[in-house]
């Protein structure tokens, strides 16, 4: 964060010192709400959680040298306490932990610095790109900031700030903003919504310049109720951009492309089958481990692309990352030498392991909606193709916050399943709408396993694998169905080559 005192972040949080608070004190480290990441010059976020409260941990940042502390009562050390707030930001759950209203406190100061952190940087010529989605929002966030840091050209690390995996809701887009400094010429904004309005209130905390839309599907479908819905909260994004900015939007995607019509900006729009379209693929092909190359067109020019991340839906999210490049200055050579040499950031999204047997683990755990989940069947479906004869493996959990609809939505998974002929399914867990998936997996002649836990299901693959085999890994975040493909790598690892 860029360096300011106690008294400065009272002054914009709308806080008071706390007694005994040097309010000269200068904040020159990160901002952090775990404890654990405190250091010199931090100030620290007491949050409420389902298990502890950050307010209990104050004396013990200080103790670890943290300036002050963000808090909504008195902790006794030196800090900001925040004015009471009653309405939170929206229907996230760090508030079924809040009864006293401490946590919608704490997060409405939060975003409060962070905005004023952002006006000033921005005011220095320092410019945010955002994007949002059902679907590729983090691993699009993350080619963004690849492309970005080649087009600053700059040493600074701290030259373009992302946020480190799904860090995208009230809270996480603050505490990114947060670790932008003078130094700082983008900041990547990944937004995500529970429901309407939310996105709008995100755009609040980093105003953004460019704006990319990237699909409307069916994640949270139980909370918004319809798509259409899902379509108007995503557009916000869009509706939030200044007439000097731009909108990048997937032309594949009828509810998006219609987006156009609701922002004053600049509408560059991108497709993997539209030539009409500004940023445009062609050519695509993929590899043995379902990896795309594609020749990239924009502005009637042309280069070629060779993508190190995984799945042939990862060619909308590039060409979605290219007329972001193209927007900050760069040309299509140069894009797409950046897009070529960018390797996975975020943990557990599409991370693609081969054994020493030759197995190969795709283990793209960390959340899981229809669209995306056939996007992994998609690239299990190709590796496994590729090799001849090994066996496909889909080791399937539970897809969350799909409401009335998830019954319905989980039957239509084994439906796909089916349809690309995926060997063997193993689902995790004894909720209803899994069930529902195995059963009509099994009604379609598909071989199924049951298993009631990770540990379960990493002894049924283990025990079946063959040379070559390729295992799919796939589940909503609860599930922790990462377990598994830690379990089948870890296992390979401990054994004995003979």
């Amino acid at each position: 964060m860029i360096e300011m005192t106690l008294a400065e972040i009272a002054q914009i949080t709308g806080g008071k010192l706390a007694p005994h608070t040097d309010g000269d004190t200068p904040v020159a480290g990160t901002v952090e709400f775990d404890s654990r990441a405190v250091g010199a010059g931090s100030l620290f976020i007491c949050l409420p959680g389902a298990r502890v409260d950050g307010h209990d941990f104050a004396a013990e940042v200080i103790g670890n040298g943290a300036a002050g502390v963000l808090c909504a009562r008195d902790t006794g050390v030196p800090g900001v306490i925040v004015p009471h707030t009653d309405k939170p930001m929206t229907n996230a759950y760090i508030y079924d932990n809040d009864p006293g209203g401490d946590g919608v406190s704490v997060v409405k100061a939060l975003s409060l610095l962070a905005r004023s952190v952002v006006d000033r940087l921005a005011a220095g010529g320092m410019k945010v790109a955002a994007v949002t989605g059902s679907a590729g929002k983090t691993s699009t966030k993350d080619m963004i900031a690849t492309v970005l840091t080649a087009a600053a050209g700059s040493d600074d690390p701290a030259a373009v700030v992302a946020p480190p995996g799904s860090f995208n809701n009230e809270i996480g887009l603050p505490y990114t903003a947060l670790k932008a400094t003078a130094g700082t010429r983008w900041l990547v904004a990944e937004m995500s919504a529970r429901g309407v309005d939310h996105i709008r209130q995100l755009t609040e905390i980093t105003p953004p310049d460019i704006g990319v839309v990237l699909n409307v599907g069916t994640a949270h479908l139980g909370e918004f109720g319809s798509v259409d819905t899902i379509a108007e909260a995503k557009g916000e994004l869009v509706e939030a951009l200044p007439p000097t900015g731009v909108a990048v939007l997937n032309a594949d995607d009828p509810r998006v492309a219609a987006m156009a019509q609701r922002t004053r900006a600049t509408v560059i729009t991108f497709s993997t089958r539209d030539t009409g379209a500004d940023v445009t693929a062609t050519g695509i092909e993929l590899d043995e481990l379902s990896r795309a190359r594609f020749v990239l067109h924009a502005s009637g020019d042309s280069a070629p692309v060779s993508l190190k991340v995984f799945g042939a839906h990862q060619v909308p999210n590039a060409l979605a990352a290219a007329a972001v490049g193209l927007e900050a200055g760069m040309d299509v050579a140069q894009v797409a030498a950046a897009l070529s040499e960018h390797v996975a950031a975020s943990a557990n999204r599409m991370d693609v392991t081969t054994r020493r047997d030759r197995v190969t683990i795709i283990n793209d755990s960390y959340n899981a909606n229809p669209d995306s989940m056939k996007a992994g069947i998609d690239a299990l479906a190709s590796m496994a193709a590729a090799r001849g004869n090994a066996t496909s493996w889909a080791v399937i959990g539970q897809m969350g916050e799909l409401g009335d609809d998830a019954v319905a939505q989980h039957e239509a998974i084994a439906d796909y399943l089916a349809e690309h002929h995926i060997d063997r399914v193993v689902a995790v867990g004894n909720d209803v709408a899994t069930r529902a998936m195995a059963n009509r997996a099994g009604e379609l002649g598909l071989a199924v396993d049951r298993a009631q836990s990770t540990g379960a299901a990493a002894n049924i693959v283990d025990q079946h694998l063959t040379k070559g085999d390729v295992v799919l890994v796939k589940a909503s975040q609860v599930e922790r169905l990462w377990e598994v493909a830690e379990l089948l790598i870890e296992r390979d690892r401990s054994r004995r080559v003979l």
